[in-house]
């Protein structure tokens, strides 16, 4: 099998978008890499789980964990050769840890390492302060403020940069900007 690539080189910061579903990681990832005129690296788990689920009406299984960290990591590198001075990470592979340890209890060696040696100048951890949102690959709307409490406890764990970001529409764009200034400026 394939393995999770190294991160490839670059001289800007590397910001992700990380935290539970339907937390406005995608939207929020676009305006940002909009207004700083840079690269966005879209979340590559999500087009390959809707095309698995388009095609056998199943979620992830634990067998899709790597493909996703390296399919998400291919595109991170891909999108170094363009960015400018950051580049905006729509999730990246601690978010799959996180989800693989939630779904499965456990996680594969090769993305603990992937993990351990990742280097992001910046995590926005965004709260569960706005509505849910279904899909056909979201499934725990109970369990929002659980899922949360894992991703800051992995954060905490791989001793992970971040800033914690709430508000509703324009409040969340602000303050996600006003973390970057404040971080990497």
């Amino acid at each position: 099998m394939e393995k999770i690539p190294q991160q490839a080189a670059y001289s800007g910061k590397r910001i992700v978008l990380y935290g539970p579903e339907s937390t406005g990681k995608s939207t929020l990832s676009r305006k940002l890499a909009q207004h700083y005129n840079t690269a966005l690296i879209e979340e590559y788990a999500r087009e390959y789980l809707q095309d698995k689920f388009n095609r056998t009406k199943e979620i992830c299984s634990y067998n899709d964990i790597l493909p996703i960290a390296i399919g998400q990591r291919i595109l991170e590198n891909n999108a170094v050769i363009t960015a400018g001075e950051y580049l905006f990470c729509d999730t990246d592979v601690l978010e799959t840890y996180v989800y693989c340890v939630a779904y499965f209890n456990e996680a594969p060696q090769e993305l603990i390492n992937a993990v351990q040696e990742s280097s992001y100048e910046l995590y926005l951890l965004l709260e569960v302060d706005i509505p849910w949102t279904p899909d056909d690959l979201r499934d725990r709307p109970e369990r929002r403020e659980e899922m949360y409490e894992l991703f800051l406890a992995a954060l905490h764990k791989f001793n992970k940069p971040y800033r914690i970001v709430n508000g509703l529409h324009d409040q969340r764009f602000f303050n996600a900007i006003k973390a970057i200034e404040e971080e990497l400026i």
